[in-house]
């Protein structure tokens, strides 16, 4: 099956993320789910369990971190192309708490050649807590089956 010439560019994305959601479990060990992906996008959302606190009791760093750098992945990973994270920097605003619902809203803001830049925002209840920014790399393989033309 030629994926372009059959599947919409928001078909290929749902479909791509559905491949590696099927073999991403570490997301799915830490509770995500994914709420939104097209072309460029993904958001990802995950409950501040327990085991998530740190000594201050409230979310570690290193769980939001994970649920940004998942939203950068589901996002650089929409277009039937391989992709891994080069580089990937988070500042964080406000802390999540116990029991928070952690959104990530992850946009592509440039893609070419083998490098792209994404931006994710984590909030809680619109309230913004950590912005992340990654650098992705295109990596060879495909998500999805293509024939040659």
């Amino acid at each position: 099956m030629n994926v372009k010439a059959e599947l919409s560019p928001e078909d290929i994305a749902r479909a791509c993320a559905d491949a590696m959601w099927a073999e991403d479990d570490a997301s799915k060990g830490l509770g995500m789910e994914i709420i939104e992906i097209g072309p460029g996008f993904a958001t990802l959302a995950m409950m501040v369990r327990p085991d998530m606190v740190n000594g201050q009791r409230i979310a570690h760093g290193g769980f939001i971190f994970t649920l940004a750098d998942s939203a950068f992945a589901f996002a650089c990973n929409s277009h039937n192309e391989r992709v891994v994270a080069a580089q990937g920097q988070i500042t964080f605003i406000k802390p999540g708490k116990l029991g928070d619902r952690l959104v990530a809203k992850a946009r592509e803001v440039t893609r070419g050649g083998r490098s792209g830049i994404y931006d994710v925002r984590v909030t809680v209840d619109d309230t913004a807590i950590a912005e992340f920014r990654g650098h992705s790399r295109v990596i060879p393989g495909t998500w999805l089956p293509q024939q040659d033309k």
